[in-house]
């Protein structure tokens, strides 16, 4: 059986409360138990940091030992800032697919640039969250 890990970054554990109107109104935790109930033949596991040191430590764990088959990473804010989080997924051997439920391309300017793209298997954007079941789909197949 696969093991499939979601990191999700800052401000993710606020998702069903914040800015619905871009964000929607489930709460990731929602939302992660129908992924286990679709899902049944994957492990699945999440972890949500605001903390960027944290979502450091969590990936590079993630990648030690075969500790899980793929990564499906939102890291929110810092998708645009943290080349920290970009070095390493470049150091590890685990494949990412990059989630962003919002279309951070028809937003903001300092949102158009992602860190991470490049060191990642696949990006899906603006699907809300269904975007988490096509990123473990990426990674199943």
């Amino acid at each position: 059986m696969k093991h499939i890990a979601i990191v999700n970054g800052p401000n993710l554990n606020l998702l069903g409360t914040r800015e619905t109107d871009i964000y929607g109104k489930q709460s990731f935790e929602d939302y992660f138990l129908g992924l286990q109930a679709r899902w049944t033949g994957v492990t699945l596991s999440q972890f949500q940091s605001n903390v960027e040191g944290e979502i450091i430590n969590q990936l590079q764990s993630l990648a030690k030992g075969g500790a899980c088959d793929g990564i499906v990473l939102n890291a929110a804010a810092y998708s645009h800032t943290s080349i920290a989080i970009a070095d390493t997924l470049k150091a590890i051997d685990v494949p990412v697919v990059l989630v962003h439920i919002s279309n951070v391309f028809a937003r903001e300017e300092e949102r158009k640039t992602d860190l991470m793209v490049a060191s990642a298997k696949g990006l899906v954007c603006g699907l809300g969250l269904q975007g988490y079941d096509l990123a473990i789909r990426a990674l199943m197949s």
